[in-house]
């Protein structure tokens, strides 16, 4: 799958962000190494803090499906002009799964940037850590 077809399918799950509070729609596609893809949006909640971002839904997806590890990238693509980047709570949720993932930060136009989960979360607290 090529990095604009990972994009447009990140985009059209904007459609189905709840975002009533920021107004800011966000979808997620997460590509897994064996051609599957789990997409999320954003989710918001009253209580801000119980929200959830597009691209941890798309990792809970996966997760509640018994997919471990075997992930190779992430689109995200925000409502805004700017590049769509995670948030640190998504950043530490994804690198407990997929240190080395490889980001596609996208904004409303479809323009984006790419880099690794590593360069994000530079010196990341996983599962090694706690040996």
């Amino acid at each position: 799958m090529t990095d604009r077809e990972l994009i447009a399918i990140a985009a059209g799950m904007r459609q189905y962000a709840y975002a009533p509070y920021s107004r800011f729609a966000v979808g997620a596609a997460l590509l897994c190494e064996d051609g599957r893809v789990f997409t999320g949006c954003n989710v918001e909640n009253a209580a801000y803090g119980s929200s959830l971002c597009a691209e941890r839904c798309a990792l809970v997806k996966a997760v509640s499906e018994g997919i471990r590890g075997g992930f190779a990238a992430i689109a995200i693509v925000g409502s805004g002009a700017d590049h769509c980047w995670p948030c640190g709570a998504c950043r530490q949720m994804l690198y407990e799964f997929a240190p080395g993932l490889r980001v596609l930060a996208a904004n409303r136009e479809g323009a984006y940037a790419v880099c690794t989960l590593e360069e994000l979360l530079a010196h990341g607290f996983g599962a090694a850590s706690m040996e």
